[in-house]
């Protein structure tokens, strides 16, 4: 099994690279895992509570779990992922049940901050966007998909997503073996993942 990790800011474009390199992959040999699915349980905690966590820090991410998962998945054992709310600030009571691949794509703002799952990873991507690009992309995507308000997510970016990029996520750039730029420029480097890949499947 090949284990790709694709990191970078929130906002940067991780899913669209993601897209690019899967496009031209058969579909039963390729998975994907989002970080987002492995936030920790907080069913402890009321609403308000939950809300008030930080969620860009990487003790949001029940990297446990997440090593367990793909060690399970290396040993051709299925998996089931927990499924995340982003309205409820916590896991719901469904899974997903994933089976493994010949290529399983780990992806997410957080995922290279942890050792032990940044050496699982045969493969390590940064994705690099500008800051206005990704705040701009961030904007959207929580006012139109996950019913944010603009002042929130603007507070939020400023308090948090900021200081939390700056601090955990741009210096994984240091691992990565490969940095793609999220623009018209970076058909090159997903087509140099893509014969990577296309390698190790045959």
């Amino acid at each position: 099994m090949l284990i790709i990790g694709i990191a970078g800011g929130t906002g940067c474009g991780k899913t669209t690279v993601v897209n690019q390199i899967i496009n031209q992959l058969p579909d039963e040999e390729v998975g994907v895992i989002s970080q987002d699915s492995y936030y920790n349980d907080l069913s402890h905690l009321s609403y308000e509570e939950r809300s008030k966590i930080n969620f860009d820090h990487p003790r949001a991410i029940d990297f446990d779990l997440l090593a367990s998962h793909l060690d399970s998945l290396r040993n051709g054992e299925v998996i089931d992922q927990p499924v995340y709310s982003f309205s409820k600030h916590n896991r719901t009571k469904d899974i997903l049940r994933t089976h493994p691949r010949k290529v399983m794509i780990i992806e997410g703002i957080l995922i290279m901050t942890n050792p032990k799952i940044r050496d699982m990873f045969d493969i390590k991507i940064y994705v690099h966007a500008d800051s206005d690009e990704r705040l701009i992309r961030r904007l959207r995507r929580d006012i139109n998909e996950r019913g944010r308000d603009l002042n929130e997510v603007l507070n939020r970016y400023q308090t948090t997503l900021k200081p939390m990029h700056n601090q955990f996520i741009e210096p994984t750039k240091e691992y990565a073996d490969i940095i793609i730029p999220n623009n018209k420029f970076n058909t090159v480097a997903i087509d140099i993942v893509r014969t990577i890949i296309n390698e190790k499947l045959n």
